[in-house]
């Protein structure tokens, strides 16, 4: 594959999005039904696009909350559903729009908030796995009221895009049947004018009966000891780092840092919607790709420095992982690697997290 001449080189301000500018043709901008390019269309479980684009708008994202609500409907699915959204520009103005649209449909939704200290959504992001165990933890021994989630999150695409996806009862990305319905139905409320689409002022929508908080993030933290062994992590006094990559996540390795004595160095806390402080992709263009040696240039470089580190994509799905040795490891790689080591040392494995999506 050809690489840009820049690639692996810190963003030029040439190559930073306008934000207000992207925010407001995600709302000014109308998608035209009957151009492709323009339509709901859903890949790994959710739908992604640009607003400068015409493929991810306001339009796109009240029709896919209208269609998760009537399959939640034909599907007896009628528990809560948790919502969370990543720190993509498009990210926040969509999940308001999200919520306008369940408040109406009268569906019981939890978001993340810090319930000690009673800060705002706007101080709180939600990586999909927190989205992800809350569901599973909520289903557990459950077969009535179970609950699902919408991430409102592109993944690691760039800062000019917007997505969002949905996590059935099971936790996971949905079934390609599922966002077949989903995509089909999003389509016809683009192609009808939107007449059954019901929606209520966000205000409103936050202070609905059926729209709750939770702090997921302090749930999600305490439960990785259950999962991890953070003795022995905590006893080998390793020098480890991560990178958030300006995602979801940032918040939480201080959290995992406070509550179980560790000192994991993380060495770019910045949240910022044009993420400026990445290095560019082999195409020259921003994108938070944890897997490319590219966009992991910076924490590349810092190689020697850590025994392991390791960063994360926007909504925390996808891991990178450096070693002094290797550089930059393919996840699956160090997975197998690890696998056969416990194997021949005939030790027990301990369950590991994974990351609800590839």
């Amino acid at each position: 594959m050809p690489t840009a001449p820049l690639a692996g080189s810190p963003a030029p301000l040439t190559a930073l999005i306008d934000v207000a500018r992207v925010e407001r043709e995600y709302y000014a901008r109308r998608p035209d039904p009957d151009n492709p390019a323009e339509r709901v269309a859903f890949g790994t479980s959710g739908h992604r696009g640009s607003s400068l684009a015409g493929s991810f708008n306001e339009a796109h994202v009240a029709a896919i909350a209208q269609a998760v609500c009537d399959y939640r409907r034909a599907n007896g699915v009628d528990g809560v559903l948790y919502l969370g959204n990543d720190t993509h520009a498009l990210s926040a103005p969509a999940l308001r729009t999200a919520l306008e649209v369940l408040a109406a449909n009268g569906v019981e939704v939890v978001i993340d908030r810090d319930t000690e200290h009673g800060r705002e959504r706007s101080d709180r992001y939600t990586p999909t796995p927190a989205i992800s165990r809350a569901i599973l933890v909520r289903n557990a021994g459950r077969t009535t009221r179970l609950a699902d989630g919408i991430v409102v999150t592109p993944s690691h695409n760039p800062p000019e895009h917007g997505g969002i996806k949905y996590n059935p009862p099971h936790g996971g990305p949905a079934e390609t049947d599922v966002t077949r319905w989903i995509e089909e139905r999003a389509n016809h409320y683009l192609h009808d004018g939107f007449r059954d689409v019901r929606r209520t002022p966000y205000e409103k929508a936050l202070r609905a009966a059926t729209t709750h908080v939770e702090d997921l993030m302090q749930a999600y933290v305490r439960d990785l000891g259950n999962v991890i062994d953070m003795d022995a992590i905590r006893a080998a006094k390793l020098a480890l780092a991560v990178d958030p990559l300006g995602g979801a996540a940032a918040r939480y390795w201080d959290a995992i840092n406070d509550l179980y004595g560790l000192d994991i160095e993380v060495v770019n806390p910045v949240i910022d919607p044009r993420f400026a402080f990445m290095t560019l992709d082999h195409d020259g263009v921003i994108r938070m790709d944890c897997s490319s040696p590219y966009a992991m240039a910076r924490l590349v470089r810092l190689k020697d420095r850590y025994r392991v580190a390791f960063a994360n994509d926007p909504d925390a799905d996808r891991h990178g992982i450096v070693t002094p040795s290797a550089g930059l490891m393919n996840p699956n790689h160090y997975r197998n690697r690890q696998n056969r080591r416990f194997e021949r040392a005939d030790r027990p494995r301990r369950p590991r997290l994974r990351p609800a999506s590839p």
